[in-house]
């Protein structure tokens, strides 16, 4: 019996060791056992998504779930630290005859790398492993934190960027709009070549390190994933409305963007349509749409055809991202943005973005004047100060 259990711990051991390897070392997409990882971290979120209910504002859920990524590393650590001990501590039974002395025998090994023997006659072949792994497992782990910030870094140069280009929360056609307005619609061929590549990086960041899914945005109405999400809305649109004028750099931002998101929503296990029809069904309305480019005609937008003309290309290109866009926002519990789905945490309530006046230094008096709200394109009226909570 006590070797049946040796070679259990044996097994237990050498997973766990794969659990690392795979986690922090193999750049690749977890499957199979390596998806262990994954479970932990869902454990952790839901814990965390439980406490933001607390929460009554959408900036008080925002700082619970700010916790979450760091908490799932130590998680993680914790975990690899369990399995070690128990694998260990079954490994100890044909010396200790024991399971109480080789769990305590494990601890001490791979805590004190093997130098202490709390617990039943020693076994320094297996201590020194024990304490030996576990120097390898923090080593790795502290070369893993500088790479998954640098690729946290990354990721959100582009989305604080985008700020001032597509509002607060971002929003596609606020996104065109604001290049209409202050004439540097020239600029976004390369801002799409740009979101290209950011999407690119964000694909295989986030598909081999799942983990950075649960980092959040410094500032809580600024999302990796609204951003994304409001590039690729502003690029579908400006296709379907000014087909002859608008960048090829959009199509393949596009092409390159809703990839990303298929291959983030795969990794997480979802099972999705890898090829969607353009006539498949889509949440977003035409009424929607056609307020939407409204507004972009009353901004100066250059539109070619009219909302109905539109909207086919439209529809066409949004059904290939919309669906996991949503459920990725609804899992992250994005910011309530326009076009960007239902939040089961948060109320219906849609923030929309508020566009800063456009000011020029004609008069002393203008500068020291109350800074008018934007114009909300859905009413037309101007737009109230983003909620404290969203309902």
């Amino acid at each position: 019996m006590d070797w049946f259990l040796f070679v259990v711990g044996l097994v237990i051991v050498v997973l766990t060791g794969a659990s690392v390897l795979f986690t922090m070392v193999l750049p690749r997409r977890p499957a199979g056992f390596e998806r262990v990882t994954l479970g932990v971290n869902r454990a952790v979120r839901l814990s965390f998504l439980g406490v933001s209910r607390l929460a009554r504002s959408y900036e008080g859920k925002d700082a619970v779930l700010a916790l979450v990524g760091p908490v799932a590393l130590v998680a993680q650590l914790m975990f690899w630290a369990a399995g070690f001990i128990v694998g260990f501590g079954l490994m100890l039974q044909p010396t200790t005859h024991n399971l109480a002395d080789g769990l305590l025998q494990s601890v001490g090994s791979v805590f004190t790398v093997g130098a202490v023997h709390p617990g039943g006659a020693d076994n320094i072949a297996v201590d020194v492993a024990a304490g030996a792994v576990w120097v390898i497992v923090v080593a790795l782990q502290i070369a893993y934190l500088p790479a998954l910030y640098s690729a946290f870094s990354q990721r959100e140069g582009l989305v604080a960027m985008l700020e001032s280009r597509a509002g607060v929360p971002a929003w596609g056609p606020e996104f065109l709009a604001r290049h209409q307005l202050v004439g540097i619609i020239d600029t976004l061929p390369d801002l799409y070549s740009s979101w290209e590549e950011w999407s690119a990086a964000v694909a295989e960041s986030h598909t081999t390190y799942p983990v950075l899914l649960l980092f959040r945005s410094p500032e809580p109405w600024l999302s990796w994933l609204l951003a994304l999400l409001a590039v690729l809305d502003g690029a579908a649109m400006h296709l379907a409305l000014s087909p002859a004028t608008a960048s090829s750099n959009a199509r393949l931002c596009l092409r390159m963007g809703f990839t990303a998101l298929d291959r983030i929503a795969s990794t997480i296990g979802w099972h999705l349509d890898p090829d969607p029809l353009p006539e498949a069904p889509i949440q977003l309305t035409f009424a929607d749409f056609e307020v939407a480019v409204r507004m972009l005609e009353q901004v100066g937008f250059p539109i070619e055809r009219s909302a109905e003309e539109a909207w086919p290309d439209f529809h066409g290109w949004r059904v290939n991202y919309e669906t996991v866009a949503y459920r990725l926002a609804d899992r992250l519990v994005a910011p309530p943005a326009p076009w960007s789905g239902p939040r089961r945490l948060l109320a219906t309530n849609i923030a929309e973005p508020r566009r800063p006046p456009h000011r020029r230094p004609a008069t002393t008096a203008s500068a020291f004047a109350p800074r008018p709200l934007g114009q909300d394109p859905r009413t037309g009226r101007a737009a109230a100060d983003l909620p404290d909570t969203p309902s």
